[in-house]
């Protein structure tokens, strides 16, 4: 398929289409298995979320906001030819709008530069891959010390922290995850702590030995923690 089939899927999938497009779209699906699948591939995330064994639900709070997002979009509704003429950058793809979709909304009707188009790619790649890992029945699930929820690894030491209680992060603060391998804290990503139930994708690897950690930080982040830690994992 090419990009304006993927458009047009992913702008249905979201409720995001003017009736004309709409019209097409469903034309598609009743002819073309293929675009069936697609549109249905965005649930993907959501089951694997939800049927994980050691993995949590996504949180009714975060659905919540994606809809009221979605919804937020209507007065930037139109229709593809007219997108066709002038959008700036290139559409994103379904595939990569997979991961979450409140950063489809981003992604499709928000990015204007190059940059934060391959930060929400980014973004969404990293979540998808949370989900595969979430999902995996082989994947290993590490208690954690201090703090409400687990830690869950891949065979190649990919992980996602999961936790359950945590308060949103205080004004002018985030919460930033670190690996500790020895002595060395490695930073491993950045969250607020909105939702019910943060699923934090780690941004390092984290080998037999290391300990995972969450301080609470100033935004943006720092280089080094400055805080007690107010989660700690298991020795891995």
């Amino acid at each position: 398929m090419d990009a304006e089939t993927h458009e047009l899927i992913a702008g249905y999938a979201l409720d995001a289409l003017d009736p004309a497009d709409r019209e097409r779209a469903e034309e598609l699906f009743a002819r073309s298995e293929e675009a069936r699948e697609e549109l249905h591939s965005y649930g993907l995330v959501s089951t694997a979320l939800a049927v994980a064994a050691s993995g949590p639900a996504p949180s009714r709070e975060l659905r919540g906001r994606i809809l009221d997002a979605a919804r937020a979009e209507k007065s930037n509704v139109v229709s593809l030819e007219e997108r066709r003429r002038s959008r700036a950058v290139p559409v994103m793809g379904a595939v990569a709008a997979l991961a979450a979709a409140a950063a489809i909304v981003v992604g499709l009707w928000g990015a204007s530069t190059a940059n934060e188009l391959d930060d929400t790619r980014t973004a969404l790649e990293r979540e998808r891959a949370a989900a595969v890992l979430l999902a995996d029945p082989d994947a290993r699930t590490v208690d954690l010390e201090a703090g409400d929820g687990r830690l869950v690894i891949g065979d190649a030491g990919q992980a996602v922290l999961v936790l359950d209680t945590l308060a949103a992060a205080p004004a002018g603060k985030t919460y930033e995850a670190w690996v500790l391998d020895g002595d060395t804290p490695i930073r491993a990503g950045l969250f607020d702590g909105t939702a019910a139930r943060d699923v934090v994708p780690l941004e390092q690897t984290v080998g037999p030995g290391s300990v995972v950690l969450v301080t609470v930080e100033q935004d943006g982040g720092v280089s080094a923690p400055t805080s007690e830690p107010i989660v700690a994992s298991q020795r891995v």
